[in-house]
């Protein structure tokens, strides 16, 4: 929220925060590598991780048998072993006692955006009746980010592992945005065909989703009216797409 008073003019900045804080004294803001640091290390840790560790293992399984050298093979295999990983790496996460704790926060964010799309008064008690599992979540992202990968990848002429790590980087940004918005049409489309494709997406979710407390319930609509504040303080209307 700071950051982004940082585009309102001084005075109205004042204001808004003001109002947040009910006249108390601001709270120290966050240096700008606090922010950057993250961002960098998510963004090398999602490449490394999902792009060159299943090329590299697919490449290596490549030499082992041939038959994997065709270009549907290769990127089946690709795909499954970048599934495989997630899943894995999840799974394991979960595990942590904090994590599912942090699932749980995850779950009550679900259950309050559903609330709020329903048209309901936005409470705990009408959030609660709301199920965890949404179709615009980020698990439900990268699935059909990774699914959609596999025949996207199969298109590229270049068999060297360097030129394909290269062209997956470059594609990177195409995918993810196409990956964005075909999640926002099943969202808005339950009975679609669109909407079977990504329905793992959803099984996805009862890894990364818990049933919250009706507290941390509340922590989400307060998470939630903030961010209204926010947009409101800044002459917008928040809208959740």
């Amino acid at each position: 929220a700071s950051a982004a008073m940082e585009d309102l003019d001084p005075e109205t900045a004042k204001q808004a925060r003001s109002k947040q804080t009910g006249g108390q004294k601001e709270p120290a803001q966050m240096p700008a590598w606090a922010f950057i640091g993250p961002l960098i290390f998510s963004i090398v840790f999602f490449i490394f991780t999902y792009k060159f560790i299943p090329l590299f293992l697919a490449t290596e399984l490549e030499k082992v048998w041939p038959v994997l050298a065709g270009r549907v093979a290769f990127n089946v295999t690709d795909g499954g072993l970048r599934l495989g990983i997630l899943l894995a790496l999840l799974y394991s996460i979960s595990r942590f006692k904090d994590i599912r704790r942090t699932f749980q926060y995850h779950g009550a964010e679900h259950k309050v955006v559903f609330n709020f799309e329903s048209g309901q008064p936005v409470n705990v008690t009408n959030a609660q009746r709301f199920t965890t599992f949404h179709p615009r979540c980020g698990t439900s992202f990268l699935f059909v980010l990774f699914f959609l990968s596999m025949p996207v990848y199969a298109l590229i002429p270049f068999d060297g592992f360097v030129a394909k790590f290269l062209c997956r980087l470059a594609l990177l940004p195409l995918l993810i945005g196409v990956s964005y918005e075909l999640i926002r049409f099943a969202a808005k489309r339950r009975g679609s065909l669109l909407a079977v494709l990504t329905a793992p997406g959803l099984w996805m979710q009862r890894i990364t989703t818990q049933p919250p407390s009706d507290d941390q319930t509340s922590v989400a609509i307060h998470a939630l009216e903030g961010a209204m504040a926010l947009e409101k303080s800044q002459g917008g209307e928040l809208v959740i797409a």
